[in-house]
């Protein structure tokens, strides 16, 4: 297992030109390889004809998570129309309605049945590590001796690194990246007499902010982070793991061994316990549940009742004009800071950095065209218009100098946050130990303290990986 790295600044550097539901049915199944061939898996069940093709024409299923924007359905959408292919084959889009954390035990269940299993599936990258050693996953590498831009560096190094299984396979086409930080409300900002062009130093300069924001501007919510277990990976990565790198330690030590009990993670949960009991965060009713992420971003900071809100930067792209909650005026109303290392410390500011790809998944029947499909969806004219339009960051290295999308709003600033980031550990107990900090991270919301909390979380991680695989600092 290799330990998590720092994105080389060197590998990135391009970037910085911007100074970046299921089938049901039963039958034989019938794998297609990546050689071409039809093979016939005797007693294992498979789609139905009538859901494989619909007047002569081979259908694929595409499954993702519905959050509440059309981004993702649209991009399968245009890709297809302009598909040259299309003639031949019939595309099923099939999203998922559920919380991040829903989602992902949605699809692993569908994974685990030729029935339900589609034919291309949006994974997040944290996931593939222990989706693959389960067995869900189809290895793309035969796929990729003759795809050009996998092969010439058009996509980023450390993503393809990310999508890269121990074995050297890989299991995905990375299709979007991100960083995370502190956005603020300029108008609060200016209305609790604070800079508007603020940057923390360290995490007590955020707690100050908040008590100033609290005491000027009574009906606003100073901060929010996902706190709540309904959040998934959004809790885990985007507040505590954000405040624990913060701290310079992380998940593994340097001998891949889980660290479940030390005072950085005592402290990380001290700065969320603060939050709470000095009422600097949302309501309980409003943070614990599966919306809250979209509370605070299209609801709440564009709405004037949130001042700091950390967050990646594809939040940006609820405020677009086809998005889910359109702001117009977020380019000016918005400011982003780096979220500050706990004392100042070397680097200075941290961040975590992830993404989502397209896979293949390994009961799929129609291996093949999934793949072509996949392609195509990520061809430079199709895939500018959705990475702009989801507003995530590009995994493609000519994307980062298009001038349409170079001249986004943040987005320099938040692509330059690249080339300090962390990635989760291509782990694949991983997924496991993401669910107990979950836990641990609600717990402290709810008032239990830091200290029973970590306790709690060592208990759980240990009995989850065994003694072996942990360490006390």
């Amino acid at each position: 297992m290799k330990k998590m790295k720092k994105v080389a600044a060197a590998v990135l550097a391009s970037a910085m030109i911007l100074s970046l539901a299921a089938c049901q049915g039963s039958g034989t199944k019938t794998e297609t390889t990546a050689g071409g061939k039809t093979e016939a898996a005797s007693g294992e069940t498979g789609k139905p004809a009538e859901t494989q093709s619909t007047g002569g024409k081979t259908k694929i299923s595409i499954t993702f998570r519905d959050g509440g924007s059309d981004a993702l359905k649209n991009w399968f959408e245009n890709a297809y129309e302009t598909y040259d292919k299309k003639d031949s084959i019939e595309l099923d889009i099939a999203p998922i309605t559920a919380s991040e954390g829903d989602y992902f035990a949605k699809v692993a269940l569908a994974l685990q049945s030729a029935d339900t299993a589609p034919d291309i599936v949006c994974e997040d990258t944290f996931q593939l590590p222990s989706d693959v050693a389960a067995g869900y996953l189809t290895d793309l590498s035969a796929y990729l001796k003759d795809y050009k831009e996998w092969n010439d560096g058009t996509f980023y190094g450390p993503l393809v690194e990310g999508v890269t299984y121990s074995d050297g396979s890989v299991y995905g086409i990375p299709y979007c990246t991100d960083t995370r930080g502190l956005w603020y409300n300029k108008d609060i900002f200016k209305a609790a007499g604070l800079d508007t062009e603020w940057q923390p130093k360290t995490w007590q300069d955020i707690l100050d902010t908040c008590k100033v924001i609290k005491e000027k501007c009574p009906d606003v919510v100073p901060f929010w982070c996902n706190s709540g277990v309904a959040s998934g990976e959004a809790t885990s990565m985007q507040t505590y793991e954000m405040l624990l790198y913060g701290t310079g330690e992380q998940l593994l030590d340097e001998n891949d061994k889980w660290i479940a009990s030390s005072e950085n993670i005592l402290k990380s949960l001290s700065f969320i316990n603060t939050i709470y009991k000095e009422g600097y965060g949302p309501s309980l009713s409003k943070v614990l549940n599966g919306e809250a992420g979209n509370i605070a971003s299209r609801e709440y900071l564009p709405g004037g009742k949130l001042a700091i809100s950390l967050d990646g930067y594809w939040m940006t792209g609820n405020y677009k004009e086809t998005g889910s909650a359109p702001w117009p005026e977020y380019k000016d109303k918005l400011g982003i800071a780096a979220m500050p290392t706990s004392e100042g410390q070397k680097p200075g500011s941290i961040t975590m950095s992830g993404g989502w790809a397209l896979s293949i998944p390994q009961l799929s029947d129609q291996k093949d065209a999934a793949m072509d499909f996949i392609k195509h969806c990520m061809s430079y004219d199709i895939y500018l218009d959705t990475i702009i339009a989801q507003g995530n960051i590009a995994t493609r290295t000519d994307i980062a100098a298009d001038p349409t999308y170079a001249s986004q709003p943040f987005m320099e600033k938040c692509t330059g946050f690249l080339s300090g980031a962390f990635y989760r550990p291509r782990n694949s107990q991983y997924s496991t130990v993401t669910t107990h900090i979950q836990t641990m991270v609600e717990s402290v919301v709810s008032g239990t303290s830091p200290e029973d909390a970590m306790a709690q979380y060592k208990s759980d991680v240990t009995n989850s990986v065994g003694a072996d695989n942990t360490v006390t600092k």
